[in-house]
């Protein structure tokens, strides 16, 4: 049978803000093998039933299923819209019509009512209260009311309240951006909310991003010295007439109990001086002071269509410990970030004071050293009036554990809750496989990314940074593009990427950019040095083809062309014979092979940065060819070409010996295919000796790890990459799950065999960067690949590799089409060979090339047509399970 399962809208399953028509796409189902899509039909509507189109593409002869941009439609902004689709395929079956996908309609600039409006003074500058804000209004009865929509944002972080409820389910809104350049609103469908009669809506705000203190630095009012709320709400009455309510002059404002809030430090929160009632029709208001509009611009306002961050999971507390020191802490058992939400109950003037950390030290007391700075300290004033239940509103923890400083009674382990926070993207991957260890591995990966997926792809959620490092987020984007829906959160981010740009195409290290100009003092970044580090500026390049090959997605590629370009130029301008720098490198970022004391790896910084020009310059060429900018792929394409010649002429020898004898210097040569072939072997060979130097452990930094599984695996050393991702003594990934880790940690050191803890200088340990082996998972020990002939998994490649030792491994990726399964079991060799059983699952409207990775036999092919390939047999498969056995 033939069904469309789900439309996405941009990607997404709903979406709310939108100013132009989204991006549409549909998974499909079928119980038949080799389906592919013959037609399809698409229709939109303001009406559920769809009774009149605004808009009927009629049948549409072609495949496409994912990424289909339709004509200008001219849709009405704060309305819902329904999208349905029918589909045809080749065995001549044909679907009824979806289920509908819904969309809202943003507020184009132009349109906006409302004003920012602030309860804060130009006096409270310094200051990181939470205000309240408010204002009444009356409305007709309730069978009057058809819809209403609302869109709102603020200087800061805000919760709108309407009739005393919280709004929607989103945490830390607007999020953060380059504010100047790119303000997100939110839109909510309130029509639930509403009354008849007197209503009430109003706001929270806290100093969050916008003024609070940032950065290691802690600079405060970067972006402003005020906070700020915008709304503008639209309410549809039946007779077709509608009524605006939006922020202005005549709001009211108020203190909150709130009396503190900071990203890095916490709350403060005084509940003898809520406000309660303070949303609600009933509530007297008499007391509180008029509100200052801002002369802030609404022409920046863009609509945040997905990835709101949100509560996503709760956890409750393993054990409530005490320590050597007698130190009461609650251990959750596994490090996250979010909040703690507790129910207390006590006389009114007792607090509750709780301080959050990662790690119990070597004798099991609380170590809060790594944490620098940051306080990450809840402090809660009890009103005593029987149960009270509290979480913060205006910051977020990175933790595992929680001391109990102050607490009125005893506390058990049931009056706490961990509450998870992330950007919410729909999960796509999973690994599990017959070993223990390594789906610890897999888990801790994934649960780098929840810790650091927070609005912006952060370096960590703990200490005094939370920085949007390029560096960090370009290792790790093809790894989180596995794991979870991407696409949305790295366009958002990459959107402020291009506007941090320096004039001259410079990346800034961190985006949004909050060190340019702040850092005059600083060890590292002085005298200018906040932009432009190879492989961390490279974020501009790689970050946007990444996701071109993971979801198909040209719109973002598109966007981000100037930026990419701008940023190869940036390099072709700074370089001499193609060779080029830029002040501050960061190398191969805390390798082992560093001096002692230094965080900089032992691979040369000049053979670094002419390494990721090359990349860089390589997937600028291809991007261009896929936009269809063929004079711009051919220019590209003859530069990368000059620079892999300067690049083998400076680093090479005659004989094949590359210059830097470093473990990251060979696999950056191997993996951007910057070896002469001649010398390739040479160059693996050098490789396994630098390893066996090491007695087989890994001494790389950030720049080199990401790729050294692959750099093995691409040239016949699959055994050797998987002992690699094996070891489990110091250094090593099973290194730190052996040590308990729940998350991956900055430093292959960071508690090193003695127990000890690396400099608390800088030692995080949720820091997703080493968690890029799980691209290698995805890729290699699954097989599970796009081509960049079709990409988005429109034509795949599955060839995993077996090793390791596993005797099986199941894995599983959502692409845009449908899921996409693998799963292998392998027998102990017998007479020199050694039987593997692959299942495979390939979605509708694609198809698959399965490779069997060095088979010699083919004992059961299914009725497939495999044929000899390199390193093994290959056939061209349709959708459908197929279920293959051979012997190697």
């Amino acid at each position: 049978m033939l069904a469309v399962e789900k439309i996405t809208l941009n990607y997404e399953t709903t979406l709310t803000g939108c100013e132009t028509l989204p991006v549409f796409g549909w998974i499909i189902t079928s119980t038949l093998r080799d389906v592919q899509q013959r037609s399809w039909r698409l229709q939109l509507s303001a009406q559920e039933d769809f009774a009149q189109c605004l808009f009927d593409s009629g049948e549409m002869h072609d495949d496409r299923s994912s990424n289909i941009e339709l004509p200008d439609v001219a849709c009405q902004h704060s309305t819902r819209y329904f999208v349905r689709v029918h589909i045809t395929d080749n065995h001549g079956e044909e679907s009824g019509w979806s289920p509908a996908a819904t969309f809202i309609t943003g507020l184009p600039a132009q349109a906006w009512q409302g004003v920012f409006i602030s309860a804060e003074t130009p006096q409270d500058k310094d200051n990181s209260k939470g205000t309240l804000l408010r204002h009444a209004f009356s409305l007709p009865d309730g069978d009057d009311i058809v819809s209403a929509v609302v869109h709102a944002s603020a200087l800061g972080l805000y919760q709108l309240w309407i009739n005393g409820e919280k709004v929607g389910r989103d945490e830390l809104s607007p999020g953060w951006t380059s504010y100047h350049h790119h303000l997100l609103y939110q839109t909510w469908d309130v029509t639930e909310h509403l009354r008849e009669g007197e209503n009430v809506i109003g706001a929270m705000v806290g100093a969050g991003w916008y003024k609070g203190d940032m950065s290691f630095n802690r600079y405060r009012n970067y972006y402003g010295q005020q906070t700020g709320f915008i709304c503008h709400m639209v309410v549809t009455l039946r007779d077709g007439s509608q009524r605006i309510i939006a922020t202005d002059a005549h709001w009211q404002g108020c203190d909150d109990a709130i009396l503190f809030a900071e990203i890095y430090d916490g709350e403060v929160y005084d509940a003898l001086r809520e406000q309660r009632g303070w949303s609600e029709p009933a509530f007297s208001a008499g007391h509180w002071r008029a509100v200052t509009t801002l002369a802030a611009e609404t022409s920046v306002l863009q609509p945040q269509t997905a990835c709101p961050v949100q509560e996503i999971e709760r956890l409750a507390p393993c054990s409530i410990i005490t320590t050597p020191k007698s130190e009461t802490v609650l251990d959750f058992g596994q490090n996250l970030s979010g909040w703690v939400e507790f129910r207390v109950r006590g006389a009114a003037g007792e607090r509750v004071v709780l301080r959050h950390f990662e790690v119990l030290d070597a004798e099991g007391n609380v170590y809060l050293a790594n944490l620098r700075t940051a306080k990450q300290c809840i402090d809660y004033t009890l009103r005593g009036e029987g149960e009270e239940c509290y979480h913060p509103h205006f910051t977020f923890q990175g933790f595992r554990y929680v001391l109990i400083e102050r607490w009125p009674g005893t506390p058990t382990r049931d009056d706490f809750v961990a509450v998870v926070l992330h950007s919410a993207m729909t999960p796509t991957g999973h690994i599990e496989t017959s070993n223990a260890d390594l789906n610890q591995l897999h888990h801790n990966i994934m649960w780098g990314l929840k810790g650091n997926f927070v609005d912006i792809p952060t370096d960590c959620p703990q200490r005094d940074e939370r920085l949007g490092w390029t560096g960090d987020a370009q290792i790790f984007c093809r790894t989180a593009s596995y794991l979870m829906q991407t696409r949305t959160f790295f366009a958002k981010w990459l959107t402020d990427l291009q506007h941090d740009q320096t004039p001259e195409g410079g990346v800034p290290h961190v985006i949004p950019d909050i060190l340019t100009g702040k850092c005059d003092n600083d060890r590292f970044l002085s005298h200018g040095r906040t932009h432009s580090a190879a492989a961390w500026a490279d974020a501009a390049v790689i970050n946007p083809w990444t996701l071109y090959l993971m979801y198909g997605d040209k719109q973002t590629l598109a966007r981000q062309y100037d930026s990419m370009k701008a940023w190869v130029e940036f390099m072709h301008d700074n370089a001499v014979e193609n060779q080029w720098s830029w002040k501050l490198q960061f190398g191969d970022w805390v390798a082992l092979d560093a001096k002692e004391g230094s965080y900089f790896g032992a691979t040369p910084n000049e053979l670094t940065c002419m390494a990721y020009y090359a990349l860089s310059t390589l997937l600028l060429a291809k991007s261009a060819k896929a936009l269809g900018n063929d004079v711009d792929h051919t220019h590209y394409q003859a530069l990368h070409t000059a620079i892999v010649e300067s690049f083998r002429n400076e680093f090479f020898t005659a004989t094949g010996r590359l210059a830097a004898r470093t473990q990251t210097a060979h696999i950056l040569a191997l993996y951007f295919q910057l070896v002469p072939d001649a010398h390739r072997e040479r160059t693996v060979q050098t490789l396994l000796e630098l390893l066996a130097e090491n007695d087989g452990h890994l001494v790389t930094g950030f720049v080199g790890t990401p790729y050294f599984c692959h750099a093995l695996s691409e040239n016949g050393q699959a055994d050797a990459a998987w002992q690699l991702l094996m070891k489990e003594d110091f250094p090593s990934w099973l290194y730190q799950v052996k040590a308990g880790a729940t998350t991956i940690w900055e430093h292959w050191d960071g508690v090193k065999p003695d127990g000890t803890m690396w400099s608390p200088d800088m030692n995080s340990f949720n820091h997703y960067a080493y968690g890029a082996i799980g691209e290698w998972l995805y890729r290699v020990a699954a097989g599970i690949n796009t081509e960049e002939h079709a990409p988005g998994f429109k034509s795949s490649v599955l060839r995993p590799i077996p090793g390791g030792g596993l005797t099986w491994l199941k894995a599983r990726y959502g692409s845009v089409y449908g899921d996409i399964a693998v799963h292998w079991t392998q027998e102990p060799a017998r007479d020199g060979l050694q039987s593997i059983t692959l299942e495979v699952d390939i979605p509708p409207n694609t198809h698959s090339m399965v490779i069997l990775d060095g088979a010699q036999t083919l004992l059961d092919t299914d009725g497939l047509d495999f044929a000899p390939v390199d390193g093994g047999y290959g056939a061209q498969v349709g959708s459908g399970h197929y279920r293959v056995i051979w012997q190697r």
